[in-house]
């Protein structure tokens, strides 16, 4: 921040000033949204037989996120979007979200405006509500805790632990640019500790850095499948690395998988970074990169033809028998056992 831009002291405000001043930012959309930001918790209702989900996820500064190369704003953005894709994992559509933040007194009212306005662009596109949250003081660094709630049929929720033999494996999108464009971000922190003034050799990354900054959220997919008439057999997002995601749906559905190299899907401009820059293996990105939220999912055959020609679902293998293990096909057709050695919280 120049010494010419404002800076106002949250303490100036206090905890209801604060809440006062984020809540003239927010309209509400959803008709299920009976009581927002304001009182001593919100009221959701609901439309018809619908069923309420709700998924939680907290961001640590120094965890899961890096202030020297992620703009507040960007921030905000990805702390909504990855939220909102749980919901999306259980085939729902979400409607709301609450917000908590811890602060250090080494944010100004302007800096939360700024992470203010990554949420707001995040609940105005994918046509959420903030209807709550609760802000209070850190000793050190940022934290962000978000709740998304949505809603769905009982009979169109999905779960990790439904898949079936035969069924197929299919993931939305392309995997390996969050790690990346991650890797390409750590690089460049390591540039500018060592020389400050040196410009970040950023090149033809634009697209590997934004998925890494700026996820999105498939909500998209959900809709189009429903449209379809397809209702997945179970499925996740891909948070924490395609192989890590696969052994789960493996795990609770007690079934085994074969997946083929051959059909999972990569950028070719990451996949040259990830090898010429970065001197990783396209594969071990796109296993155990994360952070690309695409969803993995499953389909009965029968559904195959439904959405066999959609232009951003991959088809990646399918499910066997759990004495069958979790296998990976390689082009060489050598097959391998899958290790999921993605994001290891603790």
């Amino acid at each position: 921040m120049s010494k010419q831009e404002k800076r106002t002291e949250i303490a100036d405000l206090g905890e209801f000033g604060l809440i006062d001043h984020i809540k003239k930012q927010f309209d509400n959309k959803n008709s299920t949204t009976l009581k927002g930001i304001g009182d001593d918790a919100a009221v959701i209702g609901t439309d018809g037989d619908k069923q309420i989900l709700l998924s939680t996820d907290m961001l640590l500064e120094g965890i899961h996120f890096d202030l020297t190369y992620m703009p507040l704003k960007h921030l905000g953005y990805k702390a909504v979007v990855v939220n909102l894709s749980d919901i999306a994992a259980m085939n729902a559509i979400p409607q709301q979200i609450t917000v908590s933040l811890a602060l250090s007194n080494r944010f100004s009212l302007e800096a939360v405006d700024e992470l203010y306005q990554g949420i707001n662009l995040a609940c105005k596109k994918y046509n959420v509500d903030l209807i709550g949250g609760d802000t209070t003081s850190s000793r050190g660094g940022l934290a962000i805790s978000i709740t998304a709630i949505g809603q769905a049929k009982k009979e169109d929720i999905v779960y990790r632990n439904t898949a079936k033999e035969h069924d197929i494996l299919c993931v939305t999108g392309d995997l390996g640019a969050a790690f990346v464009g991650l890797q390409i971000l750590e690089r460049e922190k390591e540039v500018f500790l060592t020389a400050p003034t040196a410009q970040p050799e950023l090149g033809d990354h634009q697209y590997a850095i934004g998925r890494q900054l700026k996820p999105e959220c498939r909500t998209d997919v959900i809709e189009e499948l429903a449209k379809a008439g397809v209702i997945p057999t179970a499925m996740i997002d891909i948070s924490d690395g395609l192989a890590s995601e696969i052994m789960h749906i493996c795990t609770q559905s007690n079934l085994g998988a074969i997946i083929f190299e051959e059909h999972l899907p990569i950028v070719d401009n990451v996949q040259n970074a990830a090898v010429t820059k970065m001197n990783f293996s396209p594969l071990t990105c796109i296993l155990n990169g994360g952070e690309d939220y695409e969803l993995l999912f499953t389909i009965s055959q029968a559904d195959y033809k439904k959405i066999e020609k959609h232009p951003d679902i991959n088809f990646i293998g399918y499910m066997k028998d759990v004495s069958f293990g979790r296998k990976l096909q390689m082009k060489s057709e050598q097959i391998v056992d899958i290790t999921a050695q993605g994001w290891q919280h603790f």
